[in-house]
């Protein structure tokens, strides 16, 4: 598998077997990381990690994945560069690419990460925008694969909002060979043109939307929850009361497989799309997913421009 210098824009740039050297390789870097013996492949490397929206966990992620592995992160926020000022986008990576040796991108609309890998002569990661969250996805598949040994054939349901985690997720389903059921109320479907490229990659029955939480749950192996509202949307009040019936819940969870594990990409907002019991509950896999976005980050940049 070579995926060395790419960029990696949205979960569909890797393919099957791509996909799958990623997560041997995280699995790899975690196992050597608890041993003290991680292969320092990216000394004297510099990693730009650029954020247009706040982060927590994608952040200090990045952070420690690129110290653990012996590279610097440089972390900048818009207000300490120019773009918040007006330069564009191209000329922020055109010259960024002659500093740093890969990119990181945590931004609102998915064209500047595209328009940053354009520019830039380095790998763009895209660390999150509305429309896609593939690193967040790597972990998660990682994490079900950790549980379960094999990700072929797991059923997986995400109940809520639509957002850019359903979509990667869709995508990244299609891509693992995994059936996955998103339930969400009329109007808060994923992106059209996302849903229609995973179906194109296995067919309409393995990546389905329904409208109801519980027919989303029954049988499901993974079930899936993000927050109702994320940053910069608007109408709380609406969305909330249009997603009530769809809060992963102990009685949602009564319909899921008897095995079924709890994930959330965090942060959390307790009490709304996730109750207290099933987030700290005896199935909530939460945590070992909120670790493995180290470890997958690591095995990509690993294999994107570590030393060989």
């Amino acid at each position: 598998m070579e995926i060395k210098g790419r960029d990696f824009i949205s979960i569909s740039d890797l393919n099957a077997g791509e996909l799958l050297g990623v997560l041997e390789r995280a699995v790899h870097f975690k196992r050597e990381l608890g041993a003290w013996r991680v292969k320092p492949s990216l000394t004297g490397q510099l990693v730009g990690l650029i954020f247009q929206k706040p982060s927590t966990r994608t952040r200090v992620s990045f952070e420690a994945a690129i110290y653990h592995l012996g590279g610097r992160p440089i972390t900048l926020n818009s207000s300490e560069l120019q773009i918040g000022r007006g330069e564009s986008i191209l000329d922020t990576g055109r010259v960024l690419s002659r500093y740093v040796q890969a990119m990181a991108l945590r931004t609102f609309g998915h064209w500047e990460v595209e328009e940053l890998a354009k520019a830039a002569d380095v790998p763009v990661i895209n660390a999150l925008t509305d429309l896609e969250h593939p690193c967040q996805v790597l972990a998660d598949l990682m994490t079900i694969r950790e549980h379960f040994g094999d990700l072929s054939g797991i059923k997986l349901a995400y109940v809520g909002d639509g957002n850019n985690v359903a979509n990667s997720l869709a995508l990244g389903c299609a891509i693992a060979g995994m059936d996955c059921t998103i339930g969400c109320p009329k109007g808060y479907e994923p992106d059209a043109g996302i849903l229609g490229q995973a179906r194109s990659m296995v067919g309409r029955d393995s990546i389905r939307i329904v409208h109801n939480a519980r027919d989303a749950v029954e049988g499901a192996q993974v079930v899936y929850t993000d927050v109702w509202t994320s940053m910069g949307q608007k109408e709380e009040h609406r969305r909330k009361r249009d997603l009530r019936h769809y809060q992963l819940n102990s009685d949602l969870l009564t319909v899921a497989d008897a095995e079924a594990i709890v994930l959330h990409c965090l942060p959390a907002h307790r009490g709304e799309e996730i109750t207290d019991e099933v987030i700290d509950g005896p199935r909530s896999a939460v945590w070992d997913q909120a670790e493995n976005r180290m470890h997958a980050q690591a095995a990509l940049l690993d294999l994107l421009i570590g030393l060989d």
